[in-house]
């Protein structure tokens, strides 16, 4: 069946420019950051939420699947398309700061250092902070319900997050919470949709919640010569209270990937903190969040202020992009532990990765148990099963702990299959369920999160 009569209708909507079809184009939307990879029929770009209902109108006519989709920063899958539609959402950008109200709406195209840097030009801080903060936008974060360093101290998205707007399967348009600081009005739909990575609705604009911005913020980098040690010197600091804006462990091979120029030897591993908050705090915690690594077994500390907090904080964004250069494929996984697992953790991934052959880099934020293994191979010399063994050896440590498949990136593909092991059956139903009221008809990003009834 020809697609050009429903590609002729989604140009009346939108105009032909933002209908794509073109083959080689459409390769750009077939897959997002991970290794997974589909093929959409079509790339839609809306302009406006009236044009997403429209779209989505036509689609639910024509029983036509469609995937939503940022700026594919994603590493789970969640924004491949197995066919069907891609709704790009990246052109709804708009951005306002209401600095009285202590909020910010977003469309969801807006991109998250947009609004960083808004709210900090209006003497505010918006925490949420994934590493790939400069291209990702906001739809994908409150899909995702990303996090970043600064989650242990200030929280993920779903914390800041106070309204939607959102485009349910069939075209309506509906509102969640609102930009009341407070609301105990009904179900709580905006935490509901919050990590449903598009399987329920577009998210189409965001109310969020903004802090007043620290007063002060300085930056402790601990070498140590153990993993195990640097494990235990996370532990450490938040055994005495101290609560870090920022905890983020790197092995020695993600150190070698972006901060080998200043590095010496011999180092395993890092610990990256931030202390913020009012400037006598800042230096008080700094000076002993200091000796605590250093009775830790720290071989190296060093202290950073001002912009050089950030330099600090680009280096670590650099990392997962960094570790390509390394082999030539790189599987980006998220799992999650209690935060007294954490070192545990990481000693069963390192044997996981001498039993299997395969190289696998671990870092991430130690202060909430959310760790990033990276599987690193070359497909020429590891064998395809090496490396599932790698990854279901992950997970199955992860849950064994009390941990998660996921603590930031959501379950995309990758990781359906092991949904189920995660949450429990009884769960998965009622899931099915909910997206069942939200979606009779399944074309909203099927084949996400769990297997289908026929899979």
């Amino acid at each position: 069946m020809s697609f050009k009569p429903l590609a002729a209708k989604l140009a009346s909507i939108v105009g032909s420019k933002w209908v794509l079809t073109d083959p080689a184009t459409l390769t750009c939307y077939a897959r997002d950051a991970s290794v997974a990879s589909g093929h959409p029929t079509a790339a839609v770009l809306p302009g406006s939420t009236g044009e997403v209902a429209a779209v989505l109108r036509l689609a639910a006519e024509a029983g036509v699947p469609v995937t939503p989709r940022g700026a594919g920063t994603g590493l789970a899958g969640g924004a491949v398309p197995g066919n069907g539609i891609v709704l790009v959402l990246t052109r709804l950008r708009g951005l306002e700061i209401h600095k009285e109200d202590l909020i910010c709406v977003a469309g969801a195209g807006a991109v998250t250092a947009e609004i960083h840097a808004a709210a900090e030009t209006a003497g505010l801080f918006y925490p949420p902070d994934p590493s790939s903060a400069s291209v990702s936008t906001l739809g994908g974060n409150v899909a995702t319900n990303a996090g970043g360093p600064h989650g242990f101290k200030y929280g993920v998205t779903r914390d800041y997050l106070l309204g939607l707007e959102v485009v349910l399967a069939d075209g309506t348009v509906i509102q969640t919470g609102g930009r009341t600081l407070k609301n105990a009005t009904g179900y709580n739909l905006t935490a509901l949709l919050c990590g449903s990575e598009g399987t329920l609705g577009v998210i189409t604009q965001a109310v969020l919640r903004l802090v007043p911005r620290p007063e002060e913020r300085a930056g402790v980098f601990a070498l140590f010569a153990e993993v195990e040690a640097v494990a235990q010197a996370a532990l450490s600091v938040i055994a005495a209270g101290i609560s870090p804006a920022a905890l983020e462990i790197m092995d020695r091979t993600a150190l070698d990937c972006a901060f080998g120029d200043i590095l010496g030897d011999p180092v395993a591993a890092a610990l990256l903190l931030e202390i913020d908050g009012p400037r006598e705090t800042v230096s008080r915690q700094t000076a002993e969040v200091e000796a605590l690594c250093r009775r830790s077994g720290a071989a190296d500390i060093r202290v950073a202020a001002g912009n050089q907090v950030e330099e600090l904080y680009r280096l670590r964004r650099a990392v997962s992009g960094a570790l390509v250069h390394l082999y030539p494929v790189k599987i980006g996984e998220d799992v999650a532990v209690p935060v007294s697992r954490v070192p545990e953790l990481i000693r069963e991934i390192s044997g996981i990765s001498d039993k299997t052959g395969v190289k696998i880099a671990v870092f991430g934020h130690a202060a909430d148990g959310n760790l990033h293994p990276n599987i690193l191979y070359n497909p020429r010399e590891t064998d395809v099963e090496h490396v599932n063994a790698a990854i279901a050896g992950i997970f199955r440590a992860a849950l064994s702990h009390g941990g998660t498949l996921s603590g930031e990136h959501g379950v995309g593909v990758l990781k359906k299959p092991y949904f189920k092991d995660a949450v429990g059956t009884d769960t998965v139903n009622l899931m099915r369920g909910i997206k069942k009221l939200f979606d009779p008809r399944g074309l909203l990003n099927p084949g996400k999160i769990w297997a289908t009834d026929g899979e």
